[in-house]
């Protein structure tokens, strides 16, 4: 080798050490980051305010010299940091993030919620699991009325009425009743209608029979059944996306209100017989009473969603040379999330988001049975996320549920249920025996096998 080529060489390797060195650094020092703001945490849960007010302090500091925000781990940390500030208002009245505006929230709400839509497989992948079991829960029946817990922008249905109107043998009559706040009274639109207008659009041009109802609720669990005006004969199918977890309370507030919230929602819920009950929540545990296992266990959860969105952006950008989808608005309706977690407490702390295995146990004690996901689901979701095949996302199978994957974190988990029927006649207890008989043979991971994806399923968009 000559001496220009070893120059060459030495030069590389040193380039090289500077990167990994340069590397080195912003990891130690995301990690002493990550330790000030737990010892922030710790020192507010303590009541050690002056204590916590040097540790955010510090924080603040490293995060505008040491860290970078633009990326990563430190762009996390920036929203956690500034939720922890929140909590110290007013030590820290001017913080950058600071917390979404309250007027606000409610008039935007919908338009964040769209923008995380669009930014990835994540309400994707909720609302695809739940309409395919809506859609094989009512198979060959002729009248099918939904009813959607939040019901948002509509953005869930227009594939379920795309693939009723490809069913063999024709669609059936189908009626969703979307749940949303009342009306603002200031002369706004309104945007229960609206959602309305354009599914029952939707649902002309392919042919679809079609009604909407619109049912106006403050809070879920002040519903009852005789709101819903349902019909003998026709499917029942109950919808929630991400909306149970609002519900749960703390548990001294729960000894006060009987019933508490959740048992409310899910006593209606079983009350009127759904054939099908779709239950998609976070699969994360943020509704710990202690501020500082909640802080840690949302920063890894959070961490991971965020870690996932920067992967797909680089995706996108790598292939169209434009960034990915919803951007800022999938990242302030994250924040909102994160600063409700860290800040709120009390009836205001109302994402409470818990793990599968509580749900399990919650929904079961309320009288329903779950039902194992559909034999083409695993197929159908895998082909769902190949649409971002190499940014890290698959579909995982266990006990009959579906998670949505990133690497090795769950984010999302769907489940299926049904109310269970009355046990007192023999038809019933032979449709309760069924249930533990599907429950049992699908407990095991479908790691074993891939699903085929079945013909009339949901289409991928």
């Amino acid at each position: 080798m000559g001496r220009s080529a070893l120059a060459s060489s030495a030069q590389g390797d040193a380039a090289t050490a500077e990167v990994a060195r340069k590397r080195q650094q912003q990891e130690d020092a995301a990690i002493f980051l990550v330790h000030l703001l737990i010892s922030c945490a710790n020192a507010i849960q303590a009541g050690d305010y002056a204590a916590a007010t040097s540790n955010l302090a510090a924080a603040r500091t490293a995060l505008a010299t040491t860290v970078s925000t633009a990326g990563g781990i430190g762009r996390v940390l920036s929203h956690f940091a500034a939720a922890l500030a929140q909590r110290l208002v007013p030590a820290f009245p001017t913080q950058h993030g600071a917390a979404p505006n309250a007027a606000s929230s409610a008039a935007h709400a919908g338009e964040l919620y769209r923008q995380f839509y669009e930014a990835g497989p994540y309400l994707k992948f909720a609302h695809f699991t739940a309409n395919q079991a809506i859609l094989e829960a009512c198979d060959g029946c002729d009248r099918v009325h939904v009813i959607d817990l939040a019901i948002m922008q509509g953005v869930q249905w227009p594939s379920l009425i795309q693939a009723f109107s490809l069913r063999p043998g024709g669609p059936p009559a189908l009626r969703i009743t979307g749940i949303g706040p009342s009306p603002a009274g200031d002369g706004s639109r309104n945007e229960l209608e609206e959602v309305g207008v354009r599914l029952a659009e939707l649902a002309r041009a392919l042919n679809v029979p079609f009604s909407f109802n619109a049912v106006t609720a403050d809070s879920l669990d002040a519903l009852k059944p005789w709101m819903f005006q349902i019909v003998p004969g026709e499917a029942l199918a109950v919808n929630s996306v991400c909306q149970l977890h609002r519900f749960l309370v703390d548990q001294d507030a729960a000894s006060t209100s009987l019933p508490s919230p959740i048992d409310a929602v899910l006593g209606w819920v079983t009350a009127i017989q759904p054939r099908v009950f779709t239950v998609v929540e976070q699969e994360a545990d943020h509704n710990k009473a202690s501020l500082v296992e909640r802080f840690v266990n949302a920063l890894f959860y959070y961490a991971a969603v965020f870690d996932s969105m920067e992967a797909l952006s680089a995706q996108r950008l790598a292939r169209t040379g434009r960034p990915a989808a919803g951007g800022l608005g999938a990242e302030a309706y994250l924040q909102r999330e994160i600063f409700n977690i860290v800040c709120s407490e009390g009836s205001g702390r109302v994402e409470r988001h818990e793990p599968l295995a509580l749900w399990h146990a919650r929904l079961w004690r309320a009288g329903m049975w779950q039902m194992p996901v559909g034999p083409s689901a695993l197929g159908q979701a895998t082909a769902l996320l190949r649409t971002f095949s190499g940014a890290g996302f698959r579909a995982h199978e266990s006990g009959g549920c579906l998670s949505l994957m990133w690497q090795d974190q769950a984010l999302f988990t769907s489940s299926v249920w049904r109310a269970a029927p009355p046990t007192n006649t023999a038809a019933g207890d032979g449709i309760l025996d069924k249930q533990v008989d599907n429950r049992k043979s699908s407990s095991g991971s479908s790691d074993q096998h891939q699903a085929a994806a079945a013909p009339g399923g949901i289409a991928m968009k």
